[in-house]
């Protein structure tokens, strides 16, 4: 039986970790390796990078980040964004990471993947697939690259079988309808990915319960990333009022903005959500609302500004009671998984 895994996942942009929902509205979050090197001092199993704009800039990877988490991380880490080859996974491979991850490059040439598992191991090759429902209303889910930004109209669950067949040593499965949400996991997603593979799959995108965690592994799921769920930790460099204004949400304190344009956000509700949705139902463009929410981001973040502030978070924030060390939030996953498990065995 594959031991459970609990795994941050940090998504890098310009050499800062980045957090938005839906893929979206990407906020400051702090340095990727001092955030990794936290979350191996408080108990993290694995630790993922992510450059969710290298290939949608056609640019590498940094190296430099990889060799210094090499230094100062020591639990297994992932490199993903940027590969173009078998050269480039050897550069990265070189500086210190223990696997790398691919997602647009595999599925533009997937036989990058069967290269990589002669050339490294399957264990060193992990594929990352960001999936969403398909917007014609059919049972089905297709795979999108370059950050989530174009939609391949591939069926992510066939594509997820190919990876397997051509040497990927895990599936990175993350639902872009949830993630960042805290809404959940994509249950149905999940379970349909962790029976078409005979590979380990990582659920991500909403997971931030020990419920939700036994439910992964129910599912077939091997591990699970987090992300969303450490805004209320102590060491998140997010501003106090932020936090406070999480832990004070009440379960319906909430609301998505961005229906119309087709990139749904939920954020708490304050003046600027309660404008921002008025500006959308009444006809406003794109540029219209871009402008009005520009800097709305760094004001929640570094001013601790909760009226005019974009305070990004799931549904769940009423739940969400107090500020924890990260070592508490990682122990509590786990015994809240452990414990629920205990309870249905009886």
């Amino acid at each position: 039986m594959l031991t459970k895994r609990v795994i941050p996942c940090l998504d890098v942009k310009d050499g800062r970790v980045v957090k938005g929902v839906n893929f979206v509205n990407l906020r400051d979050a702090g340095d990727p390796v001092d955030l990794a090197n936290a979350y191996d001092e408080q108990g993290a199993d694995e630790v993922i990078f992510l450059d969710i704009t290298a290939t949608h800039e056609g640019r590498k990877t940094t190296i430099a980040m990889a060799s210094r988490a090499s230094e100062e991380v020591h639990i297994p880490y992932a490199v993903g964004g940027g590969f173009k080859n078998v050269a480039d996974m050897r550069q990265m491979i070189a500086a210190g990471a223990d696997k790398v991850s691919l997602n647009s490059a595999a599925l533009a040439d997937p036989s990058i993947i069967t290269a990589g598992a002669l050339a490294f191991g399957s264990q060193a090759i992990l594929v990352a697939i960001d999936a969403k429902r398909a917007s014609d209303g059919s049972d089905r889910w297709t795979a999108y690259v370059h950050g989530g930004r174009k939609d391949t109209g591939i069926d992510a669950i066939e594509w997820a079988r190919e990876a397997a067949r051509r040497g990927a040593g895990e599936i990175l499965l993350t639902s872009m309808d949830c993630d960042g949400s805290k809404d959940g996991f994509d249950i149905a997603l999940t379970r349909t990915v962790a029976r078409a593979v005979d590979i380990p799959v990582i659920a991500a995108g909403g997971i931030a319960s020990g419920r939700q965690l036994l439910a992964a592994y129910a599912l077939g799921a091997c591990g699970a990333q987090v992300g969303t769920c450490l805004l209320v930790s102590q060491e998140c460099p997010i501003h106090e009022n932020y936090k406070q204004a999480i832990l004070k949400a009440k379960d319906s304190g909430t609301i998505v903005t961005g229906r119309i344009a087709g990139t749904p956000v939920r954020i708490l509700k304050n003046q600027m959500a309660r404008t921002y949705v008025s500006k959308e139902r009444a006809g406003a463009t794109m540029m219209e609302l871009e402008q009005y929410t520009l800097g709305s981001l760094r004001r929640a973040v570094f001013d601790g500004d909760t009226k005019t502030g974009s305070l990004m978070a799931g549904q769940v924030a009423g739940m969400l009671h107090e500020i924890k060390p990260l070592r508490q939030i990682f122990e509590e996953l786990s015994a809240g998984c452990d414990r629920r498990l205990a309870e249905l065995r009886g």
